[in-house]
């Protein structure tokens, strides 16, 4: 098959691209390198199944080509990372709406599979213990540069739903939920990269807010394998998809437990959010996803533990010293 992959070169997108490649697959990945890399596909750059083309997708002029040609597309290319969406809004929203709705109206003119890439932010300031696919959603006031990037994804799903239901457009949405592992960077926000990256050099770990948030980190091994199984799903079109793990940490046990399983010398400082980021800062106390409808279909669940990606991460951190 042939596999069309926007954000192709990005973190989530390099290991996607080598999974297909691997199962035998054509792959295209079209990417901008604003927050992606050649280094994310150098494992497979030799592969002569591998096209990479280096574009814009708000921009480039032989995209209907690509779409066309394609019988799945993985739309991943966004702005991401918390860092970068408060401190470059316009961009973020220009990217993820502008760019998603050219890529969305060619998938349901060529009638061409399509996964769109969403995000757990959708959920917003929601209290739910566990987010399910079907709550309502609470995004916070528009004056919170921090709330562009859920509402930019969230009306992507709905230009999705919107083909769907018009159009016939065969596309499913899958929402993750803090995909990490190795190759991410720690550049825009992520934060186990960088308190990874932090321990291995003995320096001080500076978790943002109180460090009560708490979050439940996937492995991108396991995001790739059901973002595969969900392509060749039938039974998923017009449908979304949390994907991610169910296993709750805190930031502070987080850093704690980064700074003791790598047998760490650094401390931990806690960093009011409007020093790291603007004033007014909002943040998600608790994001834990509710898997139960992608476990249902594809009998899918994580098999890497939060010890697994640590060690992963520093891993790879290491061989890039």
């Amino acid at each position: 098959m042939n596999f069309l992959i926007t954000g192709g070169a990005g973190f989530i997108g390099g290991h996607l691209t080598a999974a297909l490649l691997k199962a035998g697959h054509k792959v295209t990945v079209i990417d901008n390198y604003s927050t992606g890399s050649p280094r994310n596909l150098a494992e497979v750059s030799n592969d002569p199944a591998l096209t990479v083309l280096e574009g814009d997708i708000l921009n480039y002029d032989q995209l209907d080509v690509l779409v066309e040609k394609a019988d799945v597309i993985y739309h991943l290319a966004a702005a991401v990372g918390v860092e970068l969406v408060v401190h470059d809004p316009v961009r973020t929203i220009r990217t993820n709406v502008e760019g998603s709705g050219r890529v969305l109206e060619l998938a349901a003119k060529f009638r061409r599979r399509i996964i769109l890439a969403s995000t757990s932010e959708v959920y917003g300031k929601s209290s739910h213990p566990e987010f399910n696919e079907n709550d309502d959603l609470l995004i916070g006031c528009p004056v919170r540069s921090r709330w562009s990037y859920a509402c930019s994804k969230l009306l992507d799903e709905f230009y999705l739903m919107a083909y769907y239901r018009n159009m016939g457009l065969p596309g499913t949405v899958v929402r993750f939920f803090n995909t990490v592992g190795p190759r991410q960077t720690g550049q825009y926000g992520m934060v186990v990269p960088r308190f990874v990256k932090a321990a291995l050099a003995d320096q001080t770990l500076k978790v943002y807010g109180t460090g009560e948030q708490s979050r439940c980190f996937c492995h991108v091994f396991d995001t790739v394998r059901a973002l595969v199984a969900l392509a060749e799903c039938p039974e998923s079109i017009g449908k979304i998809y949390n994907i991610g793990s169910t296993h709750v940490v805190s930031i502070m046990e987080l850093a704690q437990k980064v700074i003791s399983q790598l047998n760490s010398a650094s401390k931990i400082e806690l960093v009011p959010y409007e020093q790291a980021y603007e004033h007014g800062f909002e943040d998600m106390l608790r994001r834990k996803p509710d898997t139960r409808a992608v476990q249902t279909l594809l009998n899918w669940q994580p098999e890497h533990s939060l010890e697994d990606i640590i060690n992963d991460v520093a891993a790879d951190i290491r061989s890039g010293l």
